[in-house]
């Protein structure tokens, strides 16, 4: 059976061009178009398609309307796929759609989008459950988190960045407190300081240790 597609932008121009990518596959099918917001929305609820591809700006504000239906969409049918299609490598509309996980979303630039096969290969990775990220979105993403780690950095006390200092020489907690003449009790009370300011969630207190270094480190130099 064919994967079924429905695809919204303002631009008649891209409707019909993505349509025409996607319709000389011979495993897919676009049943409908829309050019805004609500527009998507209703052809979604009427033709129950596999796979929505949509722009994040569109009418009627033209800031995040494909972002904010995409995630409604998801809510409302958790197994379609999601393909979202932007002008901009911008992190924060990346980080919104992916913000509950990967999996049946893709985010490529449009630039993209006229290279052969593209489109039509994340149409088909999204509706198997999988995901495709442009990699220029991805590297903006990780620029962008790496700037609000470092700017974490900054907000450490002087007692915990010099934790931080000892910490990236591979100092244990008990030689870090004979260092800097304090018990290793308070030592330990500023090393989980320090994973809270720099959000450091992960299970493990060995990766978190070197996760805060890496930052450390990347901040000195």
């Amino acid at each position: 059976m064919s994967i079924r597609i429905v695809i919204a932008d303002d631009s008649l121009l891209i409707r019909e061009g993505a349509r025409t990518l996607l319709e000389e596959q011979a495993d897919l099918t676009v049943v409908g178009l829309a050019d805004d917001h609500d527009g998507l929305l209703l052809a979604a609820a009427e033709l129950a398609p596999d796979v929505v591809v949509t722009d994040i700006c569109m009418p009627p504000t033209n800031t995040d309307e494909g972002i904010r239906a995409a995630l409604t969409l998801r809510h409302r049918s958790p197994g379609i796929g999601v393909v979202v299609l932007s002008q901009y490598d911008d992190p924060r509309h990346a980080t919104a759609l992916l913000s509950d996980g990967v999996a049946g979303l893709s985010y490529l630039l449009k630039e993209r989008v006229a290279q052969p096969g593209q489109l039509a290969d994340a149409v088909r990775a999204v509706a198997g459950g999988g995901s495709v990220i442009d990699p220029r979105v991805v590297e903006a993403m990780i620029v962008a988190r790496t700037r609000q780690a470092n700017g974490a950095i900054h907000a450490l006390t002087p007692r915990e960045r010099e934790v931080l200092a000892e910490m990236a020489t591979g100092a244990s907690n008990t030689a870090i407190a004979a260092r800097l003449v304090v018990t290793v009790r308070a030592v330990e009370r500023h090393i989980n300081s320090i994973f809270a300011k720099l959000a450091l969630t992960e299970v493990g207190e060995v990766h978190r240790r070197v996760r805060a270094v890496l930052l450390y480190l990347s901040d000195q130099g």
